[in-house]
């Protein structure tokens, strides 16, 4: 009996314990989500399109989850409590594929079926908010993409640099994450664009 009612006032302990453990743990706020990229448009219907093949290319490493990246001076940091609705690279792989939708150019993902005559490989460099006038102005949202067009037997057919920069109306998350909408529209457009140009 005794042994019993030890073994209660045991389990009882632990329960005060850990309910006080639980009551010191820090709220946090959850995080908002935000997201880029224009909604998909819809797709041409024209049986002679050119295929493109999307190899694997880079995105600047420190940018690419679903955090959104600051810089300041040499320092880097990432928004607070704010974070994409998905990984920054899938974003951004996701407007490129929309983008293609509504051009001339089917472009061709990993492992989907069909011959391409050519091979776009996407590298981005840079996916920042850059406070180049303080950490108190309105940042400058910098897209910087190289593009390298090859044919399907790898021969050279074009090599190009595409930078967008796009500066903030306030310094404010929302206007934050405009801004990197709209530099992503813009690099994205001047990389279809020059596609078609070389590839059609």
């Amino acid at each position: 009996m005794i042994r019993h009612a030890l073994r209660l006032f045991a389990i009882g302990a632990c329960g005060l314990v850990l309910g006080g453990c639980i009551s010191l743990l820090p709220k946090t706020q959850p995080a908002q989500l935000y997201r880029f990229g224009a909604a998909p448009a819809a797709p041409l219907s024209r049986p002679s399109s050119v295929a493109v093949f999307r190899t694997i290319g880079q995105f600047q490493e420190e940018a690419s989850d679903d955090r959104i990246l600051t810089v300041a001076g040499g320092k880097a940091a990432y928004i607070a409590q704010s974070r994409w609705v998905a990984p920054a690279e899938t974003l951004f792989n996701q407007a490129l594929s929309n983008a293609f939708d509504a051009s001339p150019i089917r472009l061709v993902a990993r492992g989907q079926q069909g011959r391409f005559a050519y091979a776009l490989r996407i590298d981005v460099r840079s996916f920042e908010a850059r406070y180049d006038a303080g950490a108190s102005a309105a940042p400058t949202v910098v897209v910087h993409v190289h593009a390298v067009l090859t044919k399907s037997d790898q021969s050279p057919i074009g090599e190009e640099e595409f930078e967008a920069r796009v500066a903030a109306s306030d310094n404010r998350v929302a206007a934050i994450v405009g801004a990197f909408d709209k530099a992503v529209g813009e690099v994205i457009g001047k990389i279809v664009g020059w596609t078609e140009t070389k590839a059609v």
